[in-house]
């Protein structure tokens, strides 16, 4: 069984997707992806320094993530170039992951931008973690962002609504670390039922 996990950045994702993980359930993290293809030595990183320029390294031969991202986001030409060495090797790598998981068994992607990149029915259950604007920001600000760019990271992604409407479980995170954790107890007991229904 394959879950789609997605939220919005400060929306809680993550803490969904460790506590999924923690009750037992496989999970296939895109960021992590995202970060292992280019790594040191890795082909990702050598295509990006062909395309970029050393600039994007650091003494140490790994990527500058700060320094990639002003080159990169600097056009819509530069991002297309960026997405097209990256995408690849991501989409390869996590199709890997998926087919090292048992038969039968379940596995969950969290990935942020599932929406976007209107992946909805690639899945058998899309989950949500959802939350309003201003919590969410309130967090990213707790990390040190300013609430200018906290709202700029927000209005790029999309939009609560187009999130909400592609779910099929909602999990509400507003509230206290308790209320998720009993959220996310129902969303497990749905996920064991609706795979031993798969699997008769």
């Amino acid at each position: 069984m394959k879950i789609g996990l997605t939220g919005g950045i400060g929306s809680g994702k993550s803490s969904v997707a460790a506590l999924l993980a923690k009750r037992g359930i496989q999970v296939v993290d895109a960021d992590a992806i995202a970060r292992e293809v280019v790594e040191p030595g890795s082909s990702g990183l050598a295509a990006l320094v062909e395309q970029f320029g050393s600039g994007i390294q650091q003494a140490d031969g790994s990527l500058n993530r700060a320094a990639l991202a002003e080159i990169a986001f600097s056009s819509t030409a530069a991002t297309a170039a960026l997405n097209a060495i990256t995408h690849p090797l991501i989409v390869e790598r996590t199709s890997q992951l998926f087919a090292l998981a048992p038969e039968g068994s379940v596995v969950v992607h969290d990935i942020a931008l599932l929406t976007e990149l209107g992946l909805g029915d690639n899945y058998d259950l899309v989950v949500v973690v959802d939350c309003p604007d201003e919590v969410r920001i309130a967090r990213l600000v707790n990390r040190g962002l300013t609430a200018q760019d906290a709202r700029a990271r927000i209005e790029a992604q999309a939009t609560r609504e187009d999130r909400l409407a592609i779910a099929d479980v909602v999990v509400d995170n507003s509230g206290s670390w308790r209320s998720l954790e009993l959220q996310v107890d129902e969303l497990f007991e749905r996920i064991e039922r609706e795979a031993a229904n798969n699997a008769s």
